[in-house]
């Protein structure tokens, strides 16, 4: 969800608020008591750069230093202190001050330092603090010889032959106790993955002998066996019982039961759901050891399906007998068959305004199999008092939108293939959508998209989406009126664009890299590449049968002109985290189509002219996901200026026909064939609590455009060439505000227009130009809403939005 928002006052409001921090920020130390002082400042000495970071986190978090902005949220919306908003102030505290020193030298004492020692000093000027902790952290021990003790012999060769893969504690390594607490987990888990199902990690434990005098540690592990035992039972999967409840979690009346197989016994109170639906992804199989992963695995796959509500872990049973066998039980509740989103965005700017109106049902269970039927409805209106003076309340376009998937959790294909569910649920997917798009005076546009999509995960990290076959087809209607002023500007390139009627058949690939790791705060790299290639195959067809050629030169099947195309893009970012919830991104979006073969040239009196892809796959630039100073449609291609191109304004008593033009085609004319978008983007945790939300912010830099791949007739600075690469490409820079509420994100973002290529040499930086414009109108907006047929320049654009820009 997104929306667009221009509101009056808002700078007054912005000033109004820093202005509040501002006074708020010089008077904070009043507000202590004469015996208080405010922590400012951690000072860390004598210890190892290695560790100097991580032991400060070992302060206390009551005496760590405030966030200025944070803190002046606490005294804003706190009403004496009262209210969790923002941060506490930390005040200085001499007992938790020698609790930090004493949690400092343990720190480095379990790093290797056994004997260091950590002194703290207190200095308070103007009721700020400074806290210094000065370590000496003596001579670091390192590891001389490690020994085992396993009588259980199973149990050692499985720690023999598996210790060199996990361990992190090596002779002549530092001794350090963290990890020997992670190599007590790691073959803690080894144990769980080979039949130990009673297994506990008290059974390992560490021995160390350390010589002050020469700094050497000697460790010994053992691993004991359970009370009166000789060796560690391991144990075998017998019989799963599954339980579905209702979906209230009920298990009353009477249920479907079914046997399925020599090991399931499928009880279903819902009498919702096929056997399989839920045995397909039961990875524990009879006559099998028990393992941890394959437990999680069930646990996993089982709720990705997502027609259930809760699936806990199997519960396993002893079988009363010596045969060391587990009978397993897993129980399950069901989401609701039914349900109904709605959703809306909004856009408010200048004399810009509309609504986006979406809604999504859902059935989760078609068919018994689990099977999801989501179909959607959407419909966009846009109304323009700008260039609609003559009836302000009309619609300038509108865009419907209705759709309908059926998703299977499974390959449905006439092979007998494996499921794969090891990393993640596969589906199929059947598609059918229906688009209606009206552009007042201008054009009406339909089109219908038919496709099957397999989508399975190759790894954790490794997920690929393959749509062997798309059917397209879509159908323009243009304004008799807008035909003929098209024609006398020579755009018979705009008018084919919009109002041809053409189909195509094609596939799709997408390839996507760690996304699993997008909500996390750890160093990675994320990926995601598209392609989309059409038209290859009625190509094949039409030459194979020699099908008529239209008047513009393009084969014909069926009697219907195809298009012939490829198209690739890319989403490729660099997360970097600095702790604390701190992150730098960088992104680059880059992407190219090209039409070919039946879409290459075009014949236009005698003239050739590119044929361009399909309207609805060309790239635009601007929004709140790219260029978040301008809105979509309204940026490019290259150094394209409106007021240029359509000619000089005439006046309200005699329009001339750019005047005509420039409003007709708004929105649709700046679109391009070539797109590269990049972005940096700052984010840093504010308040842990704001009004019930964890408050984020963000500082960022977004530079890029789409242009053409070839030169139009009047307009070469919209293609796309070295030379023209820098001095088209544009530039803005903002901030934002995140509002976390950990099932989604609200977030609100304030981006100023800096570079524009509309506008050539040093007029491009208009920020830095036109600054004194920033608020109000002057001779730069007044002279571009003349030329520009009573459109305004906004520098700032406000973006509102449901989850990340990216």
């Amino acid at each position: 969800m997104k929306a667009y928002i221009k509101p009056d006052g808002y700078y007054l409001t912005i000033l109004s608020i820093l202005l509040i921090f501002l006074v708020s920020g010089c008077s904070l130390t009043r507000r202590l008591k004469d015996d208080q002082a405010l922590v400012r400042e951690i000072t860390i000495k004598g210890v190892d750069k290695e560790f100097s970071e991580a032991a400060i986190n070992y302060v206390d978090k009551e005496q760590q230093p405030n966030n200025w902005i944070n803190l002046n949220i606490y005294y804003l919306f706190s009403k004496n202190g009262k209210n969790d908003i923002g941060e506490p102030p930390a005040i200085l505290d001499s007992n938790l001050v020698e609790f930090s020193r004493v949690q400092i030298e343990r720190f480095l004492q379990h790093k290797g330092y056994l004997k260091a020692k950590v002194a703290d000093t207190i200095k308070v000027k103007k009721k700020k603090a400074e806290l210094i902790f000065t370590a000496t952290e003596g001579p670091l021990f390192r590891i001389r010889k490690i020994q085992d003790s396993i009588p259980d012999k199973n149990v050692q060769n499985l720690y023999r032959v598996n210790r060199p893969r996990f361990s992190h504690v090596q002779p002549g390594g530092r001794f350090d106790t963290d990890s020997l607490a992670y190599d007590r987990d790691e073959f803690y888990t080894i144990m769980k993955r080979n039949g130990y199902f009673d297994f506990y990690r008290q059974y390992i434990n560490y021995t160390y002998d350390s010589t002050f005098m020469s700094s050497v540690v000697d460790i010994k592990m053992t691993i004991g066996n359970p009370v009166g035992k000789t060796a560690h039972p391991v144990y075998k999967i017998n019989n799963t019982l599954i339980t579905v409840s209702n979906s209230a979690g009920r298990t009353e009346g009477k249920a479907d039961t079914q046997k399925v197989g020599s090991q399931f016994t499928y009880v279903d109170y819902s009498h919702k759901f096929q056997p399989r639906v839920v045995t397909d992804y039961v990875f524990q199989k009879k006559g099998e050891l028990y393992d941890i992963d394959r437990q999680t695995l069930t646990t996993s796959r089982l709720s990705e399906l997502n027609v259930f509500r809760n699936v806990p872990n199997p519960t396993y049973t002893k079988l009363p007998d010596s045969t060391n066998r587990l009978d397993t039980r897993i129980d399950i509740v069901p989401l609701k068959q039914m349900s109904n989103r709605i959703e809306a965005e909004f856009l408010f700017n200048a004399g810009q305004y509309g609504y986006n109106l979406g809604n999504t049902f859902t059935d989760r269970d078609v068919f018994k199999n689990a099977a999801i039927l989501q179909v959607k409805v959407n419909w966009a209106v846009l109304f323009d008092n700008a260039s609609n003076a003559s009836n302000p309340n009309g619609i300038e376009n509108q865009d419907l939108r209705l759709g309908a998937s059926l998703i299977y959790p499974r390959i449905i294909s006439p092979f007998n293939l494996p499921i794969l569910g090891k990393y993640g649920v596969p589906h199929t997917t059947f598609s059918t959508n229906y688009q209606l798009f009206y552009e007042k005076g201008l054009v009406q546009r339909t089109s219908f998209i038919n496709a099957i999509t397999y989508d399975f995960t190759e790894t954790a990290q490794k997920t690929h989406s393959v749509t062997p076959i798309s059917f397209e087809y879509s159908k323009g209607d243009i304004n008799s009126v807008a035909q003929h002023e098209l024609a006398s500007k020579n755009l018979y390139a705009y008018s084919y664009l919009i109002g041809r009627t053409i189909f195509t058949i094609g596939s799709q690939y997408t390839y996507q890299y760690n996304a699993i790791a997008l909500n996390t705060y750890k160093n990675f790299v994320y990926f995601r590449g598209a392609l989309d290639v059409g038209g290859n195959t009625l190509a094949l067809l039409a030459n194979l049968f020699n099908t008529k050629k239209d008047s513009l030169g393009q084969r014909t099947f069926a009697g219907i002109p195809f298009s012939q195309y490829v198209k690739a893009e890319t989403d490729f970012r660099v997360y970097h985290s600095f702790g604390g919830e701190r992150q730098l991104i960088f992104r680059a979006n880059p992407g190219v189509g090209v039409p070919y073969g039946n879409s290459n040239q075009l014949k236009f009196k005698d003239s050739l002219y590119s044929g361009g892809l399909i309207f609805e796959k060309n790239f635009y630039a601007g929004g709140a996901n790219d260029m978040r100073a301008w809105l979509p449609r309204t940026l490019g291609p290259g150094k394209f200026n409106r007021a240029t191109f359509y000619g000089p304004p005439g006046t309200a008593s005699h329009p001339s026909a750019g005047d005509s033009l420039r409003t007709r085609l708004k929105y649709l004319d700046q679109f391009g064939e070539i797109k590269l978008i990049t972005n940096l983007e700052y984010r840093y945790k504010l308040a842990d609590n704001f009004f019930g939300s964890k408050l984020k912010g963000a500082v960022f830099i977004d530079a890029g455009n789409i242009w053409l791949l070839h030169a139009q007739p009047g307009d070469p600075n919209v293609s796309f060439t070295l030379k023209n690469l820098l001095p088209s490409t544009a530039m803005d820079i903002g901030t934002g505000l995140r509002f976390d509420l950990a099932f989604f994100v609200f977030r609100l973002d304030a981006a100023f227009k800096f570079k524009d290529p509309q506008f050539n040499g040093a007029d491009q930086w208009v920020l830095i130009q036109h600054f004194n414009e920033l608020f109000h109108s002057g001779p730069f907006k007044n002279a571009y809403q003349v030329n520009n047929s009573g459109d305004s320049y906004n520098f700032m654009q406000l973006n509102f939005g449901i989850g990340m820009p990216f």
